[in-house]
């Protein structure tokens, strides 16, 4: 399970307004029919459109300044290994998001009006979507792309040779063509993976935009506190503030493993991953303790991120080499799913 928390891009692609971000997370209702259509959920319904998410959003922001976010996007990104145990089932992962997100309130050291943070006192809407494309920085793209050059260097000449504008044999660059498709490394079908293809298998994820303000509009909410959990003296009183990513994220797992039963292998915890930035000679060296079968199934996982390792049979300097190639696969699979702790 990974999750996200970013804020409102200011500038740029994004507006003040959370507009352009609606649209977009609007892209898998283009075309079609109205019975079909995927619409926005909260706490207090399941048929919310996009009019109302805007209106709600933008209107939620009192005495916030122009350098401030208006909104916070989060993402729940279950692995395809937890999207089979729930069989993608998308009312389940509904009633995961609001658990998450009375996790995300819990998080926050503060109260509103002599109370803890609640799931009441926030201003979200989330959305699933159940398709997720190709992008420059996934692994794919990046080894595919010098045999992409080529080939689509060959395509121009094959058309310049075609109108006459260029001398060379067709049939020999057609050929040089099928050549490179055959060897290029990633393909789907026979053909080879660009830029906006769609990612095979179960790529099911969650949209939640919430708002910074809280639901009455008069408290700021904002994860993006660099506080933990302290207190400040403001205006005569103790102000507790901050927000506890840790916990927040632990929370969310242990969330999930209680409420579909969920065996968590080492490798897909929190603390795990925690782990292997702090210290990755410690990591490995739990990863090997694990019993056999937990052990393959770590492993399994492991490649999904694009990594194979050896079982047995290690030397001191093969250890680092694989952590330093393990380490930068990881690094990219958080930068292709835009996982951020």
């Amino acid at each position: 399970m990974y999750l996200t928390i970013t804020p409102q891009k200011i500038g740029g692609n994004f507006t003040s307004s959370v507009a352009d971000f609606v649209t977009y997370l609007e892209k898998e209702n283009r075309d079609q029919p109205l019975e079909k259509m995927n619409y926005f959920f909260n706490q207090t319904g399941n048929q919310i459109s996009e009019q109302q998410v805007i209106g709600e959003i933008d209107a939620n922001s009192a005495k916030l300044r122009k350098t401030e976010p208006r909104y916070y996007s989060l993402t729940i990104n279950p692995s395809q290994y937890e999207l089979r145990h729930i069989q993608n089932n998308s009312t389940s992962l509904r009633e995961y998001t609001l658990e998450v997100m009375k996790n995300y309130a819990k998080a926050f050291n503060r109260e509103i009006e002599g109370k803890p943070v609640s799931i009441e006192n926030l201003k979200f809407f989330a959305k699933i979507e159940y398709q997720r494309s190709y992008h420059h920085y996934d692994k794919e793209i990046r080894e595919n792309s010098p045999y992409m050059k080529q080939i689509v260097k060959l395509e121009h000449d094959l058309v310049k040779i075609r109108r006459g504008d260029m001398d060379g044999d067709s049939q020999k660059v057609r050929k040089e063509i099928s050549r490179l498709i055959k060897e290029i490394p990633h393909t789907i079908g026979g053909k080879p993976i660009k830029e906006g293809m769609l990612k095979p298998g179960l790529q099911t994820h969650v949209h939640v935009i919430v708002s910074r303000k809280d639901a009455t509009n008069r408290y700021s909410l904002s994860p993006g506190s660099k506080y933990r959990s302290s207190t400040v003296e403001m205006h005569g009183r103790t102000v507790r503030r901050g927000f506890d990513r840790n916990q927040f994220f632990q929370s969310a797992e242990r969330t999930f493993d209680r409420m579909f039963q969920y065996q968590r292998n080492y490798v897909e915890k929190y603390t795990s991953r925690k782990e292997l930035q702090k210290n990755p000679g410690l990591y490995y060296s739990k990863l090997m303790r694990l019993p056999v079968n937990e052990r393959q199934l770590a492993f399994n996982l492991l490649r999904t991120a694009g990594m194979t390792l050896p079982a047995t049979g290690f030397t001191p300097a093969q250890v680092q080499l694989a952590i330093k190639k393990f380490r930068k696969a990881i690094g990219l699979a958080v930068r292709s799913s835009s996982i951020h702790y």
